[in-house]
């Protein structure tokens, strides 16, 4: 059935029918043409204006008219899929042909990249696992890319890097981290991530962009380097000396009295200490005029600290400390004097070295300025202390050749012991004051220069 709306209607005048099946002009015959499915779109219709014979058709004839209208809409429906398919393989196509030139753009960039590329695996049990690098990676590293393919970067990385790496979040993450080469030697880099999603599947790659920073690195460590060393002798210089003493004292608090102490405390640490009594958790109980700061709870903000004692000298009781060499040479105003500037650095340099080579590889020496030197020794009694300041009064004795010409300086030692309540410059004043001492108890002719 058809409504009126669904077709166009017309109308013709005409006289009345002169039998029963004669067909008149204002008889209509239609038959309509349905899409297959479950929609039944209407496709069209087909339309009987009149037969030739100028009779009604019968029922043989509707239905044929009725299998030509469902045979006819088949036909519509395919011609319609058809150009659909086209349209979409057209479209196909055209994504395709922009596919393919988007993964050439990113092949080209990611081969031809001036800095390191490369590709690894998220997830499972090869994640990190590098699936692609480009040939500056390779180029940097010094290893070719089928070789590459068999590490991740926490193979690669420096063993006092692999942390960094790891605390590196792959989502946008940054580490500037060494990278060993196929020498054995490292480069430092700078490291970028991104992801590469996946829609279906989420996060699949991860797409690092590596940089060589070797020469800036180089260059920020040389200034660090520089701001920390002595540029004449290349020891640590004064500051990075009282840096590492200072690394090793704790604060103390200094007061007239207990309820000083605990205000003190309060103050630097924001807490009032409620805890009576000693500790030896940390090495020794340390109290500042009647407050036992070990006593505090859980230890008090040093709770995983030594205390750096000092020995006594008068009683060998087998206790080791940080000890602090106070040396200054004997004689070299007046190799200055006589025979320049230049002679002096070099009997400088030569001192220095001499110094260096007669310590252990875990003590500091360093230059404060002028011809001042300090050694910071630690795990001596205070006789080991007293045969190391000989050792190295000796070591600096001998002769020094510059220029052919052989000059001589002496050495006053003073020692003196770094301890937790004392300050860096209390440390360093108390070392100076003995090494002054034991310059004026030894003979002019001993400290005099040859």
């Amino acid at each position: 059935m058809l409504l009126e709306d669904d077709v166009p209607q017309w109308y013709t005048e005409g006289p009345d029918p002169r039998f029963e099946d004669e067909w008149h002009p204002q008889d209509r015959l239609y038959a309509p043409m349905y899409s297959a499915g479950g929609t039944q779109e209407l496709l069209g219709v087909i339309s009987v204006d009149k037969p030739r014979n100028g009779r009604k058709p019968g029922a043989w004839g509707r239905e044929a008219l009725q299998m030509y209208a469902s045979q006819s809409a088949i036909a519509i429906s395919n011609a319609r899929l058809r150009a659909n398919m086209q349209r979409a393989l057209v479209r196909l196509e055209r994504e395709q042909q922009a596919l393919r030139a988007s993964e050439e753009s990113f092949r080209q960039a990611f081969e031809y990249a001036p800095s390191g590329m490369a590709i690894a695996e998220m997830g499972g049990d090869q994640h990190g696992r590098l699936l692609r690098t480009n040939d500056a990676l390779c180029r940097l590293l010094g290893r070719p890319a089928s070789v590459m393919r068999r590490y991740s970067f926490a193979d690669l990385v420096h063993p006092e890097d692999i942390g960094t790496l790891l605390r590196t979040s792959a989502e946008g993450g940054r580490a500037e981290l060494r990278l060993g080469r196929r020498d054995g030697t490292y480069v430092w880099v700078s490291l970028r991530n991104s992801v590469v999603a996946d829609t279906a599947d989420g996060p699949r790659f991860l797409l690092t962009h590596v940089e060589d920073i070797e020469d800036r690195k180089r260059h920020e460590l040389q200034l660090a380097h520089r701001a920390s060393h002595d540029a004449l002798t290349g020891l640590p210089n004064s500051a990075e000396l009282r840096a590492r003493l200072s690394a090793r004292l704790c604060p103390r608090p200094h007061s007239v009295g207990p309820a000083s102490a605990a205000e003190t405390l309060d103050a630097a640490y924001g807490q009032l200490p409620a805890a009576t009594g000693e500790s030896e958790a940390h090495g020794h109980a340390f109290r500042a005029d009647g407050f036992d700061f070990d006593a505090l709870p859980g230890g008090g903000p040093y709770d995983h600290h030594v205390h750096t004692v000092a020995p006594d000298s008068e009683i060998d009781d087998g206790t080791k400390g940080l000890a602090v060499l106070f040396c200054d040479l004997d004689g070299f105003k007046s190799i200055n004097d006589r025979f320049g500037h230049h002679t002096g650095d070099a009997v400088l340099i030569e001192v220095a070295r001499r110094l260096t080579t007669g310590v252990r590889d875990g003590d500091t020496v360093a230059r404060l300025g002028g011809d001042e030197f300090v050694v910071l020794a630690d795990g001596l009694g205070a006789a080991d202390a007293a045969d190391l300041a000989v050792r190295l009064r000796n070591a600096i004795i001998p002769p020094i050749r510059v220029d052919g010409r052989a000059v001589r300086v002496g050495a006053s030692f003073g020692i003196g012991w770094a301890s937790c309540g004392m300050s860096v410059e209390e440390v360093l004043r108390s070392a100076d004051q003995r090494m002054y001492i034991e310059k004026r108890s030894r003979s002019k002719v001993h400290r005099r220069a040859g």
